[in-house]
This record gives C-alpha cells, sequence and structure tokens, in this order.
C-alpha cells in the first residue's frame, strides 16, 4: 500500500512525460540510403514549477526533441505524456495544447515578422488565441507580460523588430509566449544569440517565472555553465541517446560518463594556470557516430573497453543518477 501511494505521488509530479522516445531520419548518399536514430528511445519527465536542461553538443537530438514536443515532428517511436494524456489526444485540441505548451527560440529576430511593429504581433497572439476582445484589457494584458520580463508596452509601441536590441527582442518573445498563460515553455538554446552581458539576466528571468508563475521550463543548450546555475534536474545527450541524467549537483559536480566529464572539462574558466591538456579525437562525420555499433562513444572515450565496440549500453542507476556506460555494469 506504501508503495502503491508513493508511485501515485510520483505520477502526480510530472507535468509532462516522455517515454522511448525516437525519431528516424535517412540519409540520401550518391548510391544508396541510410537510416539513423537523430533521437533514440529518449526518456524523461519534466515537474510543475520545475527547469529541466537537457544538454549537449550541436547535433545530439535536442533540438530534434523539442520540435517532436511541440508538434513540428512526427515521433519514429514512444510516447509523451502531457497532464496524464497521451500527446495524440491533445493533436484534437491543438489550441489547448499551445496554450498550455509555449517555444522560445534561439534566434528572436526570427520569431518576429520584421515587416510588422512588435506590438501588432501581440495583439495578433492574444485575439488568434481569444483570449481577450476589449482593446483596452488587451493592451492590459500585452503590458503586464512584458512588465514580467522588465519591458513595457510603451518601450514596443510602434517599434519594428530591428529597432529593438537582441536582448529586447528575447524579451519580447518570451512575454509574447507568457501572453497564454502557459504551463510548459520549451526553450532552445534561448541566450545564445544574446550578448554574453545579457545573458545571467534572461537566466534570472526563467528563474523568476519559475518562482513568480510556478512555471516549468524545459532548457534545452550546450552552455553548461548557465545550466548550472538555472536548472533542477539535468540530462545530458550523445548522438541521439541520454548518457547521464540525475540531480544537478550530482551529474555536473560528481559526473560519471566520460562524456559528460568532458563537457565539464570543457567549461573555460578565468585563470590562465588552468590550460586544456586533453586531446580530442576528430571522427570522419557526425554520423559515424550515429551509425557505430556499441557505445557510440566508444571512438572518443578515454577508458573504452573491446565489450564498448560492439554492444549498446545499457542504464545503471549510480547515486541516484541514471548512466549509459558499460563501467558501471561491471
Amino acid at each position: 500500500m506504501v508503495m502503491e501511494v508513493m508511485i501515485e505521488e510520483i505520477e502526480m509530479e510530472k507535468l509532462i512525460e516522455i517515454k522511448d522516445l525516437t525519431k528516424i531520419f535517412s540519409i540520401r548518399t550518391l548510391f544508396f540510403k541510410t537510416k539513423f536514430a537523430a533521437v533514440e528511445k529518449v526518456s524523461f519527465y519534466i515537474k510543475p514549477a520545475e527547469i529541466f536542461t537537457l544538454a549537449g553538443e550541436s547535433g545530439c537530438g535536442k533540438t530534434t526533441t523539442a520540435k517532436i514536443i511541440l508538434g513540428f515532428e512526427e515521433q519514429s517511436e514512444g510516447e509523451i505524456f502531457f497532464e496524464k494524456k497521451p500527446i495524440s489526444l491533445w493533436k484534437r485540441k491543438r489550441i489547448q495544447f499551445l496554450q498550455k505548451v509555449q517555444a522560445v527560440f534561439q534566434n528572436p529576430f526570427e520569431s518576429f515578422n520584421p515587416l510588422r511593429t512588435v506590438d501588432d504581433i501581440f495583439f495578433e497572439t492574444v485575439y488568434n488565441y481569444r483570449i481577450a476582445k476589449d482593446r483596452n484589457r488587451v493592451t492590459e494584458l500585452i503590458d503586464d507580460r512584458l512588465k514580467a520580463v522588465g519591458l513595457s508596452f510603451q518601450e514596443i509601441y510602434g517599434r519594428y523588430p530591428g529597432e529593438l536590441s537582441g536582448g529586447q527582442l528575447q524579451r519580447a518573445s518570451i512575454a509574447r509566449a507568457l501572453i497564454t498563460n502557459p504551463t510548459l515553455l520549451v526553450t532552445d538554446e534561448p541566450v545564445s544569440m544574446v550578448d554574453a552581458s545579457l545573458r545571467m539576466s534572461i537566466v534570472n528571468l526563467f528563474a523568476q517565472l519559475r518562482d513568480r508563475m510556478k512555471l516549468s521550463i524545459l532548457y534545452i543548450t550546450h552552455d553548461l555553465a548557465t545550466a548550472y546555475y538555472l536548472s533542477n534536474r539535468i540530462a545530458i545527450m550523445f548522438r541521439g541517446n541520454i548518457v547521464e541524467m540525475g540531480p544537478l549537483e550530482e551529474v555536473l559536480g560528481k559526473p560519471k560518463h566520460p562524456y559528460t566529464q568532458l563537457l565539464r572539462d570543457s567549461i573555460p574558466e578565468a585563470d590562465p594556470r588552468k590550460k586544456w591538456k586533453g586531446e580530442i579525437a576528430i571522427f570522419d562525420s557526425e554520423y559515424e557516430e550515429y551509425l557505430r555499433q556499441g557505445c557510440k562513444f566508444a571512438k572518443r572515450c578515454p577508458v573504452v573497453m573491446e565489450k564498448c565496440k560492439k554492444e549498446i549500453p545499457q542504464e545503471f542507476l549510480v547515486n541516484g543518477v541514471l548512466v549509459r556506460c558499460h563501467q558501471y555494469g561491471e
């Protein structure tokens, strides 16, 4: 009975759950076509009012995972549950789903039509979702969301996207995402195109939105420094697989997978005495690792075993952290 209650409490904590998500793409060459899994059996969940990070180098499958969640791509296998309902049921209620799940993308200048004023795009968003009809009420709503991100209606009124700075426009894109009062924000590299001086202000903003609005955030990034500052839990992806996942302090503070260790060690430090001393293996193409038998990280791994080259590693639970690595199965 106690176990059943514990399981039920855990299930209640999940706002969104991804189970064995897989996406197969095809590569056409001159003579043949090859299939590879850009995302392979990826599983994780996000709790209410939690910031969950999906991290890894470019091309590891982070953005593809986000696109599937948002409905821009169709999964080949696997299931997604939002508020305990299969994503297939939400597709029949697309407007309701998009009200609850909003996105913030990497380039804010691609999120706004350069030929229209920013306030006009805000008004269109409110009217499309039928949130309010009275213009004064709509203006108050827009101003409220802009103030939540450190802007105001007067700052964007009558101005085109090109007349705002990158930081202002990214804040505006976050404010537009908040118009529908969502419960989940999917953010794909939201600070990578913002000046370094503004990155922490946006990262702090996400933390404030989590605390004030009880907003859950899927934070997709290759920047472990901002992830360490912001996240509750983190999953590290490599070539379509999650190789390590757990509490932030454990994963980044005591990394267990060799790839996670490499990522953490590659973070530059403001100390000339601490120079990079490791060697990076060069491979023919990223598809070589996607198509490799056994562990996809085997060619770059400093502790590679013969088993790694032949057998796909299973997941092991080590101090509350899921690790996909053969060395923990010994």
